[in-house]
């Protein structure tokens, strides 16, 4: 690897680790808010108003002529991509986190490492090395140490099929973010600008036809302001530089990386379990992102 890649991907590493983290509160934070607003409504608030924060910044001379100047079909690509990661994905994501622990929703998560290192092989030709497969598997197997021995209520099989649902949308819009970003054919804050208002607008508009607008105390709007503000327009924005130079799979891990993180917060402010054999899988998974992050790609695109 040259000497003008390592610290470009060092900072992008750095950067992600930094997105991941205020990720992990938003899950926290989810679950006390779930207790009075309705999971559709409070994910299409949150990314509303992300999506409002960030239109100021998109508004300057040179963003609007770089809009003018994307292509129909970059515009149908960041549709896509807006539906499937602000839409699909979080309403899904809101919707389990009613029915699962925060940690077990994410377990779930991690599992969308394979899926991503698979269609990024076909479709991305970024295919996993054999040292990555290996992290993968490391990482894999320490989320299923965590919850081992697995015992899911029948009440709970709702909030699994639709934690797949979200993380199989996750890893489609992975695949789908990496080659727009790693294209270069328009700025990280306007593929974020662009792709979360089309993915709020509807989701939000969704969540209020279901569910009707909810009574929100100054609590819950505090909250969504953080969660639209710090841990969405912000990281998004950065999450999607980052993506030009990782690729889908490494970004991947990082990002199951927040299992750890979770699981200790839960535990701190949920009450959720961490016992020695926790411990150990959490470990695991920290040490396969390690590794992922130790190869380098198997082509540069």
């Amino acid at each position: 690897m040259s000497k003008s890649v390592l610290p470009a991907r060092l900072v992008a590493v750095l950067q992600a680790l930094l997105v991941i983290s205020l990720w992990s509160s938003s899950w926290v934070l989810i679950k006390f808010g779930l207790r009075d607003i309705g999971p559709l409504t409070f994910a299409g608030l949150r990314y509303f108003l992300a999506f409002l924060v960030l239109v100021p910044f998109a508004l300057t001379r040179a963003n609007r002529q770089a809009l003018r100047s994307l292509a129909k079909r970059h515009w149908l690509l960041l549709t896509a991509l807006g539906l499937l990661i602000y839409m699909v994905s979080p309403g899904a994501q809101y919707v389990a986190l009613s029915y699962l622990p925060a940690v077990t929703t994410m377990l779930l998560f991690t599992f969308g490492t394979v899926t991503i290192a698979l269609l990024s092989g076909i479709s991305l030709r970024e295919a996993p090395t054999r040292l990555q497969w290996c992290g993968i598997a490391c990482a894999l197997s320490g989320g299923y140490l965590y919850f081992h021995p697995v015992r899911i209520p029948l009440g709970e099989l709702v909030g699994i099929a639709v934690a797949l649902v979200s993380m199989l949308s996750y890893s489609i819009a992975a695949i789908l973010g990496r080659g727009i970003a790693r294209s270069r054919v328009v700025s990280p804050l306007l593929m974020t600008v662009v792709s979360m208002g089309a993915g709020s607008i509807v989701l939000l508009v969704s969540g209020l036809a279901a569910e009707g607008m909810p009574s929100i105390g100054l609590t819950n709007w505090l909250m969504i302001f953080w969660l639209s503000i710090a841990n969405t327009s912000f990281t998004f924005v950065l999450w999607n530089r980052t993506l030009r130079t990782l690729t889908a799979v490494e970004s991947s891990m990082i990002a199951n990386a927040m299992v750890v993180e979770i699981a200790v917060l839960a535990w701190l402010f949920l009450g959720e379990r961490l016992t020695l054999a926790s411990g150990v899988g959490l470990g695991l998974v920290i040490l396969g992102t390690v590794v992922v992050q130790l190869k380098g790609r198997r082509s540069t695109g």
